[in-house]
């Protein structure tokens, strides 16, 4: 990894070169567009030569679309057919705007398309009025990214590392960006475990969907995963994201990879329906062997609310959402549904990162909630296992973080039974903290984990549970309404509840409510009956409480001995003074 940090501190350092012409929030808009172009001019370094002499060949041919002929000659699903590159662009300084450009527009139509994700025509004016673009360019043109000396993998963590300091001194979120690698590894050993025999038969094709695809570092890691696995396997990615420069990150590294760039597409997931400046769900009536996420902790979907609401009133369990609609706080939910939709019939795995909210949030109630999502995802079988991570393993916050794996056909073992593994004790720290980011996995604490949940046997981490166990019914409890000594009765002489003396409680669905109530609550208000109209069954995952180990209370003794060897500590520290 040492060429790594050498090249993103020497691109991070031409940063340098905007200060007071540029804020600093807006490095991004140069630094990053500039990276690709780099990146793209030294991919394509080798070919250009033989490009330029196929491009002439064929001017004279009447061909409509000249991008797969030189495509193929490039050697990538991508070409640049102009005359310039980055060492012909720095010899001509007098020029270098309109040489710029003519190279840019050089490029086929997908990697040109990247770059205007940046609204580089503006930066490239902004920085030659500036008198700064032969220099940034020089800067760039020095360093070499070239991937046999940076891989595709070690690009990704050179762009997230950029991205990382660019949201820290512009006070942005760069968790919105993307996911520790360490925390993608396990995912994926996660996701392809119980696949390892069909993923190592030759010539074998699997598909995996990013809804929220970042800068496509889970694509990448899962593609270097089954190329470890299997390099006769091929696994064809797909993803979806919303941010422009993220989306154009990750489709020029699919590009440079030999993936279809046209599967990576830009978006908002959570939309059904193209509108006139945001794109909806690419893949709406897409299918896929596996996906995997890490949606936006408690992102607000009120943006895309009208859509949303329409579709799980109208299409129902036809649509994405028709298990209920979550708090439109927190639109956790929303992705793990649209992502359920993708599921194959025959099979597929899933695998999604939450914070702790979608585990207990919302209560049963009328109104399909999170409650009546985590009910439908567990007695339709789907939720296979929830892993409890460290805390401080993101960068941009230090919260309890969970992997939710769901499976829509379980082994045999697994059937009607959740898997809750408690890893919060398995990290190391790090040797310098990166935003909230203190802790990180090992590589042996990612094996240590994959085997825990391999295993499927219950131990001090590992708990199995039936799907019901996580299920009860709330039920509300009345009292008679008491006037002047007497209970006020309806016309069918039955007692009237009086609404101030209403109470509820939460029976486990595996236990008798009649029984329940006659144990917990008739010794103590023998006039309490249940109002069974209006008993409803909600569903939540307390993690807490299933891990809870008790620690015995200190003795007042030991208490009392450490206030005063404290009080002797202040009285000497006074007396020296």
């Amino acid at each position: 990894m040492t060429n790594v940090k050498e090249s993103a501190n020497f691109i991070w350092s031409i940063a340098d070169l905007l200060r007071g012409d540029y804020k600093q929030s807006d490095y991004g808009k140069v630094i990053l567009p500039f990276t690709i172009l780099r990146r793209l001019d030294c991919v394509l370094e080798k070919s250009k030569a033989d490009v330029l002499k196929k491009s002439e060949q064929v001017k004279t041919m009447n061909i409509q679309n000249l991008d797969p002929i030189l495509n193929k000659v490039a050697g990538y699903n991508f070409h640049n057919s102009s005359l310039f590159d980055f060492d012909k662009l720095i010899a001509d300084p007098n020029n270098i705007a309109s040489n710029l450009r003519n190279y840019i527009n050089g490029f086929s139509e997908d990697a040109r398309e990247i770059i205007e994700q940046f609204d580089f025509d503006n930066q490239i004016t902004k920085l030659e009025d500036a008198n700064l673009l032969f220099m940034v360019l020089k800067r760039f043109q020095e360093i070499d990214l070239h991937p046999e000396r940076i891989s595709s993998l070690e690009m990704g963590y050179m762009f997230e590392e950029l991205i990382r300091k660019f949201a820290e001194i512009s006070n942005e979120t760069a968790g919105e960006h993307f996911t520790p690698r360490e925390v993608i590894r396990l995912m994926v050993n996660l996701l392809f475990m119980n696949d390892r025999e069909i993923l190592t038969q030759k010539g074998i094709v699997k598909t995996i969907f990013d809804c929220c695809a970042g800068t496509g570092g889970m694509l990448s890691v899962a593609e270097e995963y089954l190329n470890e696995l299997n390099p006769d396997a091929r696994l064809e990615v797909f993803g979806q994201e919303l941010n422009p420069e993220s989306y154009a990150i990750c489709k020029s590294d699919m590009l440079i990879k030999g993936q279809n760039p046209s599967n990576i597409a830009k978006g908002n997931s959570l939309k059904n329906i193209d509108g006139a400046k945001q794109k909806a769900d690419q893949f709406i009536n897409h299918k896929f062997d596996y996906l995997i996420t890490n949606p936006p902790f408690g992102v607000k979907w009120e943006k895309v609310a009208s859509e949303v609401v329409s579709e799980h009133e109208s299409l129902g369990h036809g649509g994405r959402f028709g298990a209920g609609l979550p708090s439109k706080s927190d639109g956790s939910f929303l992705f793990l549904m649209s992502l359920i939709s993708k599921m194959k019939p025959e099979g597929s795995r899933l695998a999604i990162v939450f914070n702790g909210s979608p585990l207990f949030s919302g209560s049963p109630s009328s109104k399909k909630n999170e409650s009546s999502i985590r009910q439908w995802i567990i007695e339709n079988d789907l939720l296979e296992s929830i892993i409890a991570l460290p805390n401080q393993l993101f960068y941009n916050t230090g919260i309890s973080t969970y992997i939710w794996l769901l499976n829509n056909k379980k082994a045999n073992e697994r059937k009607g039974k959740v898997q809750l593994i408690n890893a919060e004790s398995f990290f190391k720290k790090m040797s310098k903290s990166l935003g909230n980011k203190r802790n990180e996995l090992s590589e042996q604490h990612i094996v240590d984990i994959t085997k825990i949940y391999g295993d499927f046997t219950e131990n001090d981490y590992c708990k199995i549970f039936d799907n019901t166990d996580f299920g009860y019914s709330k039920v509300v409890v009345e009292r008679p309404l008491v006037e002047n000594g007497k209970t006020v009765c309806n016309k069918n002489g039955e007692p009237k509840a009086d609404a101030k003396l209403r109470d509820s409680e939460n029976i486990p669905l595996k236990e008798d409510i009649n029984k329940y109530m006659q144990r917990e609550v008739l010794p103590h208000v023998p006039d309490a009956w249940i109002d069974e109209s209006k008993t409803k069954v909600g569903y939540e995952i307390n993690f807490t409480k299933y891990f809870y180990q008790y620690q015995k209370l200190r003795s007042l003794d030991e208490i009392r001995a450490d206030i005063l060897a404290l009080e002797s500590k202040v009285l000497i520290k006074e007396v020296m003074n």
